[in-house]
């Protein structure tokens, strides 16, 4: 297949896009193609770009964040400050995380519901540690009713953790 702009050379780079329903392919060269990256543009979706808006936005119930920044945050590895993440939506480095994490912490609060990423474990690998987790719940709320004198329901929960731990072997 040849480049659809210069007829010259062999097209490397494919673009398909649907607009209202309406699907339009480009085929071309890599040179050509670099000289119209710009008006492909980056799509408004791309990860960082979410990132950079949930940055910008309050969490719930918090006041609106000032238009004007006075406070800004950098990180002393890299020099990568809090106003170059929202406008960008990546970090700089590694120690980014640290020194921005408590910026951080409600948009992914926002995304996941948790700061912490809990994951799935697959089944043929996780099934022991699928029990330790759940006999580790069970523990803390086996604690809490213990300490709010609910001593049936932790017989209840009791119970369940022997089982689970005879499981376990």
């Amino acid at each position: 297949m040849i480049c659809e702009k210069c007829q010259k050379r062999p097209a490397a780079v494919h673009v398909t896009k649907i607009i209202n329903g309406k699907k339009t392919e480009t085929n071309l060269c890599d040179i050509c193609a670099q000289e119209d990256s710009a008006a492909f543009g980056e799509p408004k979706w791309m990860l960082h770009n979410i990132f950079a808006d949930l940055f910008n936005q309050p969490a719930a119930g918090s006041p609106s964040i000032p238009e004007k920044r006075e406070g800004t945050i950098q990180c002393e590895h890299c020099g990568f400050t809090d106003v170059q993440f929202s406008q960008v939506g990546k970090l700089g480095c590694p120690k980014c995380y640290e020194v921005f994490e408590n910026k951080l912490e409600p948009v992914l609060r926002r995304i996941h519901g948790n700061p912490g990423h809990t994951g799935k474990i697959p089944k043929r690998t996780g099934g022991t540690i699928g029990l330790r987790k759940e006999i580790e719940e069970l523990k803390l709320k086996l604690k809490a009713v213990v300490g709010s004198e609910e001593y049936e329901k932790a017989a209840e929960i009791r119970d369940k953790i022997r089982g689970l731990e005879k499981k376990l072997g």
